[in-house]
């Protein structure tokens, strides 16, 4: 998770990848549009497959959250 990071300004405060001006819902849409991991990593050489990852891993974790947030 130290792949993704959260600063003020930065993308309105959106989570983003090790700093970079893209976000985590940004590779989220182009992968529900069917975009593969390699098609990424083409069009954002500065992305790496743990980027990707780290990603889904994130989504996975904040909807797990809300999740027990709704039950409780």
């Amino acid at each position: 998770m130290n792949r993704i990071t959260l600063e003020p300004g930065k993308r309105g405060g959106k989570p983003c990848i090790r700093g970079l001006r893209i976000t985590v819902y940004d590779v989220l849409t182009m992968l529900s549009e069917g975009a593969s991991s390699q098609e990424i990593l083409e069009d954002f050489p500065e992305l790496e497959l743990a980027d990707i990852l780290a990603v889904l891993s994130f989504a996975a974790d904040r909807e797990h959250r809300i999740h027990i947030l709704a039950v409780q």
